[in-house]
């Protein structure tokens, strides 16, 4: 008989992305526990208890999902004197679907499996609006057979669920999503800034590149910011910055030369000292459009 899937999670770390995923949980029926460390966003979440710690929040739980700023964070509320460690029982899995260290990821993972819990690292793209519509993808490093037990769970979260390799492997491929995106972020806000130089109708112009080879989840869901200058949230520019800060360690340590994510880097470096890093990525646009007189 197969084992009973899990259906008791703990939710950690309510920001932009994790609040809305924590709330698909409870409407697809799960029993859900959150704990925040701004404990008053606990409140978004309707129909799911609040915990004080995160090692309360573990307590009993088949799965605790973490999803939190940086490794710092992870290693806080994993490992920390009231981390999740220290609530988790023997058999229970830890979902982090954080951006982090896949180096620091391996290390978490292997305090983790000393006390019978096992990891996946699942971090995801898609945005506020994936997280909001259950349409991120999410890209799983750990053990196929844990996935497999928990797979129901990140369902409600993601379109695509996509097992990428062993420990640490989630991390590097969002590293590779990042660097991706990076180039195609400030790509689209030059060729946004170039259109509205020459006074198109860009409207248009959009609707013709996304059909071309050009289209593109940023092109379609960021150039209205880009052609606006107007850059609500959706995803912090710090929280790329911090990224592009993983991908580019990894790649040093691995020779690979990443010039464009580099570039992109010092962008998003200036525009973070200048009092924008909590403003969306695509006000990558803001450093264009100023030099072209458009600002």
């Amino acid at each position: 008989m197969a084992a009973a899937q899990p259906t008791n999670v703990a939710f950690i770390g309510l920001g932009t992305m994790g609040a809305p995923m924590a709330a698909r949980l409870v409407a697809a029926g799960f029993d859900v526990t959150v704990h925040n460390r701004t404990r008053e966003r606990e409140r978004l979440v309707s129909g799911a208890r609040r915990a004080p710690t995160p090692r309360a929040a573990a307590e009993g739980q088949d799965v605790v999902i973490t999803m939190v700023s940086d490794t710092a964070d992870v290693e806080a509320v994993v490992l920390g004197p009231e981390g999740a460690l220290h609530g988790m029982r023997s058999g229970a899995v830890l979902i982090d679907m954080s951006t982090i260290s896949p180096t620091r990821t391996r290390e978490v993972a292997q305090a983790l499996q000393a006390r019978g819990v096992a990891m996946l690292d699942a971090p995801v793209s898609g945005g506020s609006e994936g997280a909001e519509r259950g349409t991120l993808t999410i890209m799983v490093g750990g053990d196929a057979a844990v996935l497999a037990r928990v797979r129901h769970v990140l369902a409600q979260l993601g379109r695509t669920v996509t097992h990428v390799g062993p420990s640490g492997s989630g991390q590097l491929a969002k590293a590779i999503n990042q660097v991706i995106i990076a180039g195609t972020y400030a790509a689209v806000a030059e060729g946004m800034a170039l259109g509205l130089a020459a006074g198109l109708e860009m409207d248009g112009v959009v609707a013709a590149l996304a059909e071309g080879a050009a289209g593109s989840w940023v092109l379609q869901n960021r150039s209205t910011n880009m052609l606006k200058g107007s850059y609500p949230l959706g995803f912090r520019t710090r929280l790329h910055r911090k990224d592009l800060g993983i991908a580019l360690a990894e790649a040093r340590a691995l020779g690979v030369p990443l010039p464009v994510a580099a570039f992109v880097e010092q962008l998003e470096t200036g525009l973070i000292a200048r009092g924008y890093g909590d403003e969306d990525v695509s006000n990558l646009a803001r450093t264009v459009r100023e030099a072209a007189g458009l600002d």
